[in-house]
């Protein structure tokens, strides 16, 4: 079982890439915006990896980070949810936009995605909803440790999206700019350094 790949970007194109380790090609399906973290070809890079097992036939999904590895995983949990719904889920939401969007039943964020309409937006989150305690990014309960941190970024976002973003936008943004600052950043920082990332 592969679980993670590093080696030089041999290739790349619409959902997939090639890495090359030691002169062996891997092919690896990735969401768009793990694809958009790579780089240039020829450069060495490190993916988290799922290994499917299918039909005699060996697919590698690759990850940015082992919190957008799990996030797929929990996704083809889902009735309906196949791989590729999950990478383009992965690809306009990142896991703490979609933990949030699940949280608060927004239907409208997860149907940004190539495959989901409504119906299924629903069933995802129908599915997800007790499951968030394992989605990276899934929102503290209140008075658990952390709590004040995930507070701030909710309002952070929130205040980003009284700006006129989009609640994927703006979620997107304050979990980066959280990456960037500190779990313990307070929200005019995070909603600063949003701002930043949004105008990019």
């Amino acid at each position: 079982m592969i679980a993670k790949l590093t080696g030089l970007l041999d290739s790349t194109g619409p959902g997939w890439c090639v890495i090359d380790v030691g002169g062996v090609g891997y092919q690896v399906f990735c969401s768009s915006r793990t694809l958009e973290t790579l780089g240039a070809v020829g450069k060495t890079v490190e993916l988290r990896i799922k290994t499917q097992l299918r039909d005699e036939s060996i697919r590698l999904f690759g990850f940015a980070d082992p919190a957008e590895r799990e996030a797929f995983r929990l996704l083809e949990t889902v009735q309906g949810v196949g791989a590729k719904v999950a990478l383009a889920l992965l690809g306009v939401l990142t896991p703490d936009a979609m933990a949030h969007a699940i949280a608060t039943e927004d239907r409208a964020a997860l149907s940004q995605a190539s495959g989901v309409g409504p119906r299924l937006a629903g069933r995802i989150i129908a599915e997800l909803k007790d499951k968030l305690g394992a989605l990276p990014g899934a929102p503290v309960p209140e008075g658990a440790p952390g709590a004040r941190d995930a507070s701030n970024r909710t309002d952070a976002a929130s205040a980003l999206m009284n700006l006129g973003y989009r609640s994927s936008e703006a979620h997107s943004a304050v979990a980066a700019a959280a990456r960037s600052l500190g779990k313990e950043a307070p929200v005019p920082e995070l909603v600063r350094e949003g701002l930043k990332g949004l105008s990019q």
